[in-house]
């Protein structure tokens, strides 16, 4: 169990412990959040918890990652819910520091630097949103310089954003090692995410479809069809055929740039994304052809 847990609201703060903790030797583990925890972020906590003995879990509702027609004020948050997660999932580390700065700690001044990651952040969730990936860059850069040397966890459940975050370690020099987690799922399949929560009791019991359409990818994938167009085809026909669903797109991508794949010689990504109603959700999964293919 932790023997020790606080709560840091200052960047000052946050940085004297922790090079106080480094200097004594301790391994840092790092899990940024923008809370409203499930147990796909616990799981994440508990990883870090595994490999550090030092556990950062940051807590900050990005404003620069909305767009102007998505409601930041909507967001759901859950302070003290967040607070019994973290406990739960932290109890081998030896210290767990719970990061919550506001706005103003974050951005005091008005924001004149943002990252831009090319290449990965481009399609996908970026030309669906597409102003979402340089908040992303920009705050996680931000945290990463604040938190320093540490390895930082992430879910391949946002797998574009873990792409795009491990891009910007590598290119800015970040003394971070990236550390991408499964993704962990409902028993029906459905991939936890903080949205779930908008869904009604009808767009829940279809929400699962999108994972019934990512295994439909794998299996003709698997079964050796190399036509990346037919996969998607039929990955989508999944979707569109459920009533809930509002089919935001199919992707089939090399896992390692994001570009889109025609010929299907090797492992690939399979994404989709889908609306049910207010919430907007993603999955992906990886897809292999036969061995001998």
């Amino acid at each position: 169990m932790a023997t020790s847990e606080e709560s840091v609201t200052s960047i000052s703060e946050l940085r004297r412990l922790l090079d106080s903790e480094r200097q004594a030797g301790h391994r840092v583990g790092f899990v940024p959040t923008m809370g409203y925890l499930h147990a796909g972020h616990g799981s994440l906590i508990e990883a870090a918890a595994a490999e550090s003995e030092v556990v950062v879990v940051s807590i900050f509702v990005n404003p620069l990652q909305f767009a102007p027609t998505e409601d930041l004020s909507a967001y759901p948050r859950d302070l003290s819910r967040d607070l019994d997660l973290i406990a739960a999932s932290s109890r081998t580390a030896t210290r767990v520091i719970v990061f919550t700065p506001t706005v103003e700690e974050m951005y005091p001044t008005s924001v004149l630097t943002q990252v831009s990651v090319s290449g990965v952040s481009e399609s996908m969730e970026g030309a669906s949103r597409p102003t979402h990936f340089a908040g992303v860059a920009t705050v996680v850069a931000k945290l990463f310089a604040i938190v320093g040397s540490c390895r930082a966890y992430f879910g391949e459940k946002d797998y574009q954003q873990l792409a795009v975050i491990r891009q910007m370690a590598l290119d800015l020099s970040c003394p971070v090692e990236v550390v991408g987690c499964p993704i962990v799922r409902e028993t029906d399949g459905l991939a936890l995410s903080s949205r779930n929560v908008y869904l009604t009791d009808s767009e829940r019991s279809a929400a699962p479809v999108l994972r019934r359409a990512l295994d439909e990818g794998v299996r003709l994938i698997g079964s050796g069809v190399t036509n990346a167009d037919e996969v998607r085809s039929a990955v989508a026909d999944v979707i569109v055929a459920s009533p809930h669903a509002d089919l935001g797109y199919v992707e089939v991508a090399d896992p390692l740039t994001l570009a889109t794949v025609d010929q299907i010689s090797h492992e690939v990504r399979v994404f989709v994304a889908a609306r049910f109603g207010r919430a907007r959700l993603i999955d992906n999964c990886s897809a292999s052809p036969p061995p001998n293919q």
